[in-house]
């Protein structure tokens, strides 16, 4: 991968005219070696949010080795790192696929929600009893901006005995939440938590996993969430509110908090009409987040040479011939920007790769490391 100082000595080395990923390698390296000092207990990386092997790799080399995946092409991509301990964590599986996870990748760890999948999953390993089989409750909604709640999660009345069938099959036995994508309320785990306190006592066995799953947010424009310590803090609260177990191990499931700062988006501006700017990504790409949740991130200016003036707002649209290709919001920029400029957006390493499509032949694929700090907002900059 070709590495440049920052964003602007790539764009004036380059000239890129499809849009580029900037990926910080030593901001990945700190947000796992901070969120591992924190968090009392296993950190696993929710693959989903970004897989690409250059923001895997960087995880790794901060220390992390424990990966959440969701299908076979994941396992694929973790598996590749040395010490890998991958988590098949979503609660419906291809049959195929957990045979091959187990046989083949050697996981160990399932996820399910239902007695159907225990099946499945006990059907497919060949009676295994080595698993660790991790039970997902569904949970109220809180105060995150992406709800989770609904499509996964077993009843918190049909729980119990799902955990007595995963241990008279002769397995270890955890229970998993979520309290929803970019969560801005450290006490949604604490609640969460009592949920499952209650769900322990009435099972009667051995639970010796506890998974918090993910939600753990980062910082956008307009949006300046807890600091990591409140989380963890309300989380260390729940679980010393469990039944004694003194085999239990805590884990979590974070994406969104370990990977958005530690890459950018460059794209370039094709044409200005007014205050309206038409971009080379948007809702269809590498922005979708923007599109489907209203997230803003950072932007700046990139123009070889300097760019000054007053800043004014912008909308901003896609590449695509739909018009649904437009972006919420407008974007703080200097006035005289004009077609040929390039834009800097920040925060963007979660759910911007893994979400984009190649609607209308636009796509973009090209990661290169740059050596600056991340492009944060200004709140979270001041802070």
């Amino acid at each position: 991968m070709e590495s440049f100082a920052d964003a602007l000595a790539m764009v004036t080395a380059l000239r890129p005219e499809e849009p580029v990923y900037c990926l910080r390698p030593r901001v990945l390296r700190e947000a796992a070696a901070h969120f591992m000092r924190q968090f009392p207990g296993t950190v696993m990386y929710a693959v989903k949010c970004n897989d690409h092997p250059a923001v895997l790799a960087g995880l790794h080399a901060g220390g992390l080795r424990h990966f959440d995946v969701a299908s076979l092409r994941e396992i694929e991509i973790a598996a590749a790192l040395p010490d890998a301990v991958l988590h098949y964590m979503h609660p419906v599986k291809n049959r195929q696929a957990v045979e091959l996870a187990y046989r083949r990748y050697g996981i160990r760890s399932f996820a399910l929600d239902h007695e159907e999948e225990l099946d499945k999953i006990l059907s497919a390993t060949g009676g295994a009893r080595d698993l660790t089989l991790v039970l997902r409750v569904d949970m109220p909604r809180f105060h995150s901006v992406c709800d989770l709640s609904g499509k996964f999660g077993a009843e918190v009345e049909a729980a119990p005995a799902l955990l007595r069938r995963i241990v008279a099959s002769g397995n270890r036995a955890g229970l998993t939440f979520h309290v929803g994508s970019q969560c801005l309320d450290p006490g949604a785990y604490e609640s969460a938590l009592g949920i499952c306190g209650g769900i322990l006592a009435r099972a009667g066995v051995p639970v010796p996993v506890i998974d918090v799953g993910g939600g753990f947010p980062t910082s956008y424009v307009g949006t300046e969430p807890p600091p990591l310590p409140a989380f963890v803090a309300a989380i260390r609260a729940g679980l010393a509110k469990l039944p004694d177990d003194p085999d239990r191990a805590a884990f979590c499931e974070p994406g969104r908090a370990l990977v958005a700062e530690a890459c950018s988006l460059v794209v370039k501006v094709e044409f200005r009409r007014g205050h309206r700017l038409y971009l080379n990504d948007g809702a269809y790409g590498s922005l979708a987040d923007m599109k489907l949740f209203g997230t803003v991130y950072p932007v700046r200016l990139l123009r070889p040479g300097g760019a000054g003036g007053p800043a004014a707002s912008f909308a901003l649209f896609g590449p695509t011939c739909d018009s649904y290709d437009s972006l919420p919001g407008r974007a703080p920029l200097p006035e005289d920007v004009r077609e040929g400029d390039w834009i800097e957006f920040g925060q963007i390493g979660a759910y911007s790769n893994v979400l984009q499509t190649r609607f209308n032949g636009f796509e973009a694929r090209r990661f290169v490391a740059v050596d600056d700090a991340a492009l944060r907002p200004a709140s979270a900059r001041a802070a």
